[in-house]
């Protein structure tokens, strides 16, 4: 039951580069949409002060506890089943979140439901990180990200790449601040965000 994606293997270091300083004071973080489990495992060997939560869709789960009950690592969690459209959302708090390649597979409605989930979630001086592709100022930033966002279309068209203006909305409306907009490869970006004491 164990699924393998490649993309994960290949931006895994990269992203670890930057949530290593970010999350470094972290000490409960919550995934959201977790896909195959390798990022939970990867990043939990890596930050081994955190605890780590993976969550998804139920179908996922199998995957994900494939790849923590061959990790043995006793700092990620069983996942939760989570589905951001609906009320099932936890009720523990995190100082620190995680999502990558998922707001663009995802209606934007649906988005919108994320973002304040993890508002209500996330504590005061937490941290959110979200890793995927975005355009700015209504732009795509490379014809690879333009041909990913027709691909995402014609298979659903209520997904596609997000403008990066609409997501800060959504972060800032949910009370969390913009810390940074890091330029990853392979045309992705890893935004952060803050929610400050008040």
């Amino acid at each position: 039951m164990k699924q393998f994606s490649s993309s994960c293997d290949q931006n895994r270091e990269p992203i670890l580069g930057i949530i290593r300083g970010v999350f470094a004071d972290t000490h409960s973080l919550l995934e959201i949409g977790s896909g195959t489990g390798q990022h939970a495992v990867y990043f939990a060997r890596q930050l081994p002060h955190l605890s780590w939560r993976p969550s998804d869709l139920v179908e996922s789960h199998a995957s994900i506890n494939a790849w923590r009950d061959e990790a043995g690592l006793e700092n990620i969690y069983p996942p939760l089943a989570l589905d951001v459209d609906a009320a099932n959302w936890p009720d523990e708090m995190y100082d620190g979140v995680f999502s990558a390649n998922t707001t663009h597979i995802m209606a934007w409605d649906t988005v919108v439901r994320m973002f304040a989930g993890i508002g209500r979630l996330l504590e005061h001086n937490g941290h959110f990180c979200l890793y995927g592709p975005f355009n700015y100022n209504g732009e795509f930033t490379s014809p690879s990200n333009r041909q990913f966002d027709a691909w995402l279309k014609a298979r659903d068209p209520q997904s596609g790449v997000r403008d990066f203006e609409a997501i800060n909305s959504l972060a800032q409306d949910n009370g969390m601040r913009l810390l940074a907009d890091h330029v990853m490869p392979a045309n992705n970006r890893l935004l952060v965000w803050k929610k400050p004491a008040h």
